[in-house]
């Protein structure tokens, strides 16, 4: 029988005030960026996101996961 070794320790998480950039390969780069507040989990180009995280994604791409429901209302 094997047991998991549960001394490895985790990557540090980032401050919840840091705001992350995030890639979107489908949007135009130009576009202005906006910041926003994740209500669920979302994975942008192969990044995890948690709920509660801050990331700036060009506006239309923002004004999409609000429709979808991704962005916290505040």
């Amino acid at each position: 029988m094997t047991t998991k070794n549960l001394s490895k320790t985790t990557e540090p998480e980032a401050p919840a005030s840091e705001i992350k950039t995030a890639r979107v390969a489908s949007v135009d780069v130009s576009a202005p960026m906006e910041t926003i507040t994740l209500s669920h989990h979302l994975n942008i180009e192969g990044t995890d996101h948690l709920p509660g995280s801050k990331v700036r994604v060009p506006s239309d791409y923002a004004r999409r996961l609000r429709r979808q429901g991704y962005v916290a209302r505040t």
